[in-house]
């Protein structure tokens, strides 16, 4: 224990435990994603590798998003949380625009011009987005800058109110009617920065209540068509919702098949798994087990063990961004980081809590393992965001300006961070040539009489004053 204390004493301890934990879970999904869709892939066009590699460029895109955000300073991340907000709600509208033409003019895949819409996903040609993803991210910066702004206000409900709840429920409707999940996880962002801005406790008892009621009303609306819901038909949501209170052996071929299905590969991998690659759940028993279902899958072939290493990964990723909202200085970037690591644990707790079942299903891909490009893009930009204010805590910033990498490190991985407590001061003004010295005039004047004392000055008292 000594010796760990040591360890995470280091100044830079911050930045490799997030580096570290984050590109082993990264190595860990794209091996994961391999082993699940191999077999599918194989069967589909012969092409067993065709999911990897579309998952590996996605991850070189990631990364290059994780170099970017590393070397931008907390200044930019301020400026541009109103703009990536605008862009996250404007492709969101467009989204919930072409399905709604789509159900109105009957499209069994719903399109407008050259855009297709399909639940969460917008396509432009070969182009796929998801702008819930984006909307994760732009919440974190505008929310973060908007309440270092406030500062105290947020005392009073009538600031804490606006603009903050009616932009969140904006971004709840035109994301959770057609996606529960992500709009638990942009709810857990605000929680997550409310709670770092120290709020009030029961300001978190009304935002619990009308989350509640929020939740709700949208499981209603899948008997009206939300999601993938239809008119008429079950109510989806709610048959998940009371599918996880049930016994999945007596509701499996009914409502629990998916939940039945993954409890018997976790069952199946035991303790130590079956072998990496060797799952027989993936062979189209296992509905999603290339995504909302990949846990199920690390069970069955890597078994307890393998589970165990993925949690205390998430462990540790967790640890790494408290640890860099505790240190760091600045307000927007303590507000920012537990946003961030709020959005990252409560979203693979979420998942994983609906593999194993003890919550209901939602849909949620598990950070960094599921097969997805748009999530794996966005999370990978704001662990380098969340890299670039671990290298600005002030023991950080003073370790390396103390020893600085060489200049093409600098160059090619990341700046310098700017050390804590530095200000520029103003450079004084050049005293004009001839006068007396600044410092020698106030002296003089220091050892003057008092005003009512001094005798002999010329002109009126308004000149003297002036």
């Amino acid at each position: 224990m000594s010796a760990l204390r040591g360890l995470l004493a280091r100044p830079l301890a911050s930045y490799y435990l997030l580096l570290s934990s984050a590109g082993l879970l990264l190595m860990i999904g794209l091996t994961m994603v391999f082993s699940a869709t191999s077999v599918m892939d194989f069967a589909a066009d012969g092409n067993a590798s065709a999911s990897l590699a579309k998952q590996a460029v996605f991850a070189v895109i990631g990364i290059v998003a994780f170099w970017a955000c590393q070397r931008l300073p907390a200044s930019t991340y301020r400026s541009v949380g109103r703009t990536v907000l605008a862009v996250a709600i404007g492709l969101l509208l467009v989204l919930n625009l072409v399905l709604a033409y789509g159900r109105l003019t009957g499209q069994q895949e719903p399109s407008l011009g050259p855009l297709q819409a399909h639940l969460n996903w917008l396509y432009l040609g070969p182009v796929q987005l998801q702008p819930s993803e984006l909307a994760k991210f732009a919440l974190v910066l505008w929310g973060a800058r908007l309440i270092v702004r406030k500062g105290a206000a947020l005392g009073w409900w009538k600031e804490l109110a606006t603009p903050l709840f009616p932009v969140v429920g904006l971004l709840a409707v035109l994301v959770g009617y057609n996606d529960l999940g992500t709009m638990l996880c942009l709810l857990a962002i605000v929680v997550g920065l409310l709670w770092a801005a120290g709020v009030r406790g029961r300001v978190f008892a009304v935002l619990s209540a009308v989350g509640l009621a929020g939740i709700g009303l949208l499981i209603a609306a899948a008997s009206l068509g939300a999601g993938s819901g239809e008119r008429d038909a079950t109510n989806y949501r709610f048959a998940r919702l009371t599918s996880f209170l049930e016994d999945p052996e007596k509701c499996k071929l009914d409502g629990c098949w998916q939940i039945y299905q993954g409890r018997l590969a976790i069952e199946h991998g035991g303790w130590f798994g079956v072998g990496l690659g060797k799952s027989s759940l993936k062979w189209a028993w296992l509905p999603e087990a290339h995504n909302d279902f990949i846990f199920a899958i690390i069970a069955e072939e890597l078994g307890v063990v393998g589970c165990t290493v993925v949690l205390v990964l998430f462990a540790v990723l967790a640890y790494s961004g408290l640890r860099i909202a505790r240190r760091v200085e600045d307000p927007f970037r303590r507000l920012a980081a537990a946003a961030v690591t709020t959005w990252l644990v409560s979203q693979a707790a979420i998942n994983i809590g609906g593999v194993v079942g003890l919550l209901p299903i939602t849909g949620l891909p598990l950070p960094f393992i599921s097969d997805g490009g748009s999530a794996l893009v966005v999370t990978l930009a704001a662990v380098g965001m969340l890299a670039s204010f671990a290298r600005a805590e002030p023991d950080a910033a003073r370790a390396l300006h103390a020893r600085p990498p060489a200049r093409w490190v600098r160059l090619v991985w990341a700046p310098l961070p700017p050390l804590p407590g530095r200000r520029r001061r103003p450079a004084t003004p050049p005293a004009p040539r001839g006068s007396v010295p600044r410092s020698r005039a106030r002296r003089e004047d220091d050892q003057a009489a008092p005003r009512g004392a001094r005798t002999g000055r010329a002109g009126t008292a308004s000149e003297r004053r002036r």
